[in-house]
């Protein structure tokens, strides 16, 4: 597979997970798609006339190396499927991202010890003591954070990390180089520093709505379980908590206090299975 290929394929606007998919299940090495025709696409992909158009025009009109130099001056690695530093973990998902772009230490998706966290962008006091009890230790002990770098209880996560000199990942739900929201761009470069910045998207793809539901199976694919602090019994922290199970992953919960809404969505998980998180140990224990 030539990976250069596959990641100036990727940067074509308006191509889907599906779309690449059904490209490389008909040319694995990425060899025929480049010379093809616009109606040689429709035929051969399945694709409309405009999607082929779209593709045609890229491949034709827009240069590879200009792309892999953009990434190189901007110190993002771009890793795809196929190459050996992409994390195990995630190829285990069903859709796996086909390129992965980062900007920090990657070796911070390598370690063994690594929790993903998630939950409401408006956590309580409580919330936020509860959650500092729990993964404070796990910092301690040199666990790696992940969560999306929301406000609210992402922030604070990622936050912890970093005054603990601790490795922390980041997961956008838009490019690198547009990162959302912008009140945390000062800590996504700290973040740069002492962990990883990572997306699916391109550099400079803006955040779109739909992008932050497909970027939370990332967040609880690239680890053995998701810590779920507080959220509403509506969110986007009990979709990331559905991915993980569906991902085959442990998920853990906060309880909160039945007064809280903010709360609701976590005891509610515990309701469901989800293992109920007290301590640190409780979460450590289950790598034993």
């Amino acid at each position: 597979m030539d990976h250069e290929r596959l990641i100036f394929l990727h940067h074509c606007e308006g191509l889907t997970w599906k779309h690449i998919y059904t490209i490389l299940k008909v040319d694995p090495e990425l060899v025929e798609t480049f010379s093809l025709s616009i109606s040689a696409m429709m035929k051969t992909f399945g694709f409309t006339e405009r999607m082929a158009e779209r593709l045609y025009s890229h491949l034709n009109h827009k240069n590879s190396t200009y792309i892999m130099n953009h990434l190189k001056k901007n110190a993002i690695c771009a890793v795809t499927i196929f190459h050996k530093d992409y994390p195990v973990r995630l190829k285990t998902i069903f859709d796996p991202p086909w390129v992965l772009y980062g900007k920090g230490d990657w070796s911070a998706l390598k370690q063994d010890k690594m929790i993903s966290v998630v939950g409401t962008r408006h956590p309580s006091k409580e919330g936020l003591l509860a959650l500092k009890k729990v993964i404070h230790p796990l910092i301690c002990d040199s666990w790696t954070v992940i969560s999306g770098l929301a406000l609210g209880i992402d922030t604070f996560s990622h936050e912890l990390c970093i005054k603990n000199d601790s490795k922390t990942v980041a997961v956008l739900g838009s490019g690198l180089q547009r990162v959302y929201p912008r009140e945390n761009s000062k800590l996504a470069e700290q973040i740069t520093k002492q962990g990883l910045l990572l997306s699916e998207f391109p550099p400079t793809v803006p955040p779109k709505r739909w992008h932050f539901p497909i970027r939370n199976r990332i967040i609880s694919g690239l680890s053995k379980a998701t810590l779920v602090a507080e959220a509403r019994t509506k969110s986007g922290s009990l979709i990331t908590a559905d991915q993980a199970l569906e991902q085959g992953r442990d998920v853990f919960a906060i309880p909160g206090s039945i007064l809280e809404e903010c709360a609701a969505g976590t005891n509610f998980l515990i309701q469901n299975g989800a293992k109920l998180v007290m301590s640190a140990e409780d979460i450590q224990n289950e790598w034993l």
